[in-house]
């Protein structure tokens, strides 16, 4: 049985930004006063959506001083969005709170559509390009496949426990999940049959599907981070790390299929070798000064055209990075 849905209006609020070793940014913006609850990055390395603790949702063309948006996901009262994501081709955000989720627009800043979930609370969203297909992922271990435009909706259900990541296509027809069972799985979002199945010594945290179809990135909460080809199934390598554990909070493939770019909850940024799964570069990004001890939970990750990296953070900046290889 499908959750219930249901279409209500959007508010929009108009148009108008071991020791680990210090880094300094190239450039850095500040996206939200008072820190961030999430944010993402554009494949592209060029836009920048950002959950803002006291000013709601804002959209960011990187490097410019304003603004392009500022949304608020459930009109007036506090911002809760915990989760969002800008589509591969840059037309469409989906921003989530724990009840409901909403569709937007880049091109125009309109908001598009509005649902509430009332069955389970919501751990995760992704978008397909042109805003076709969105991925919800619940704590029920539940994960719906809804398709705005025609109102499409697919249930996976091959999840025990609750799911903690998930990744879309570009073209909505793949998701790739990963939860608490242990396990991560790319499956069909057409028939919701299972593809390839990767499993893990303990619950999965991260995953994450490069646009051009060729690598999955399943991560869990100990310390096996594995690179998986998407047409076999097979592993091409291990993050290769000599901490006990490293956890991920965002995960981005390069074009060229090098390097895999993460960040991390404890302001960590790091550059890997694709197919050697050995580090290459790595950033710490600015604390958080209002929490004790300071710190900072990168929530966004990027490759820009110049070669460059650029993160988005819990510390409400945006900062590009010099690449030192």
């Amino acid at each position: 049985m499908f959750p219930r849905l249901l279409l209500l209006t959007l508010l929009i609020s108009g148009s108008i930004g071991c020791s680990f070793p210090e880094t300094t940014p190239i450039k850095q913006w500040r996206h939200v006063e008072e820190g961030a609850y999430a944010a993402d990055i554009s494949a592209d390395g060029t836009i920048s959506v950002v959950s803002g603790i006291n000013n709601g949702i804002n959209v960011w063309r990187i490097g410019e001083e304003t603004p392009l948006y500022q949304w608020s996901h459930q009109g007036e009262g506090n911002n809760l969005v915990i989760s969002l994501h800008i589509s591969a081709d840059n037309t469409h955000v989906v921003t989530a709170d724990r009840e409901a989720f909403a569709l937007w627009s880049i091109e125009t800043g309109d908001p598009i559509g509005f649902w509430r979930i009332d069955e389970a609370s919501i751990r995760d969203v992704a978008i397909s390009n042109n805003g076709n297909g969105i991925l919800v992922a619940r704590s029920n271990g539940k994960v719906m496949f809804f398709e705005p435009k025609t109102q499409r909706r697919l249930e996976f259900l091959g999840h025990q426990e609750k799911v903690n990541s998930i990744d879309i296509s570009p073209n909505g027809k793949f998701a790739l999940t990963g939860g608490n069972d242990y396990i991560a799985y790319l499956w069909s979002t057409d028939t919701g049959q299972i593809i390839h199945t990767f499993t893990h010594p303990s619950r999965v945290t991260k995953v994450a599907l490069d646009d051009k179809g060729r690598f999955a990135f399943t991560a869990d909460s100990q310390d096996k981070s594995q690179v998986w080809n998407v047409q076999t199934g097979e592993a091409i390598s291990g993050l290769s790390f000599i901490a006990r554990q490293k956890i991920f909070t965002d995960a981005v493939f390069s074009d060229d299929g090098k390097y895999l770019l993460t960040g991390s909850p404890s302001r960590q940024v790091y550059l890997w070798d694709l197919k050697s799964g050995k580090e290459v570069d790595a950033w710490q990004v600015a604390s958080r000064d209002t929490v004790s001890p300071p710190t900072a939970v990168v929530y966004g990750v990027g490759f820009m055209s110049d070669g460059n990296i650029v993160t988005e953070s819990s510390s409400g900046l945006a900062e590009v990075w010099q690449r030192s290889k």
